[in-house]
């Protein structure tokens, strides 16, 4: 990555870290998926198409946001990149109502797996590397969590 000016940096850092939330002394992770729940609610206001379109190009930003913000700080994974947390947040709630329960239930499904990492979401935080490494696993979650929600609205309701 060829050198950057000292406020594009800041401004990368700043979007990795959720607007910083990700340097919460403890679970910053989760901070991050909350952090996430206004933008849910957004999402959730608009078509269902359109917002999906929205996550996956935003997704895709994020790869390489949290991928320079990853050398930036002279880690693999950092703990304070949640922009991944983020976005797996929205993958978990797209298309599902935003509702208590759907978001209650989402939030903890989302952090089950993200916490967890069952396969293939544990291969793929080991396999890859930069921003691809850290956001696929993420991604991963929000979409189990999303099947589980659906399967779940489906069985019960």
């Amino acid at each position: 990555m060829c050198a950057l000016n000292p406020l594009k940096e800041k401004a990368i850092v700043f979007l990795a870290t959720g607007g910083l939330i990700g340097y919460a002394p403890k679970a910053p992770g989760t901070f991050g998926s909350l952090s996430a729940l206004p933008l849910c609610l957004g999402l959730a206001l608009l078509p269902w198409k359109t917002a999906t379109l929205l996550i996956v190009a935003l997704t895709l930003v994020s790869v390489w946001i949290s991928g320079a913000a990853a050398t930036l700080l002279g880690e693999k994974d950092p703990k304070s990149v949640v922009i991944d947390e983020i976005w797996g947040m929205a993958i978990a709630l797209t298309g599902l109502p935003f509702t208590f329960p759907v978001v209650f239930f989402g939030f903890l499904g989302f952090r089950f797996f993200d916490i967890l990492k069952p396969f293939p979401i544990r291969w793929i935080d080991k396999k890859l590397s930069g921003g691809w490494g850290i956001m696929l696993d993420d991604v991963l979650a929000g979409i189990f969590t999303n099947i589980l929600i659906r399967a779940g609205m489906y069985l019960f309701f």
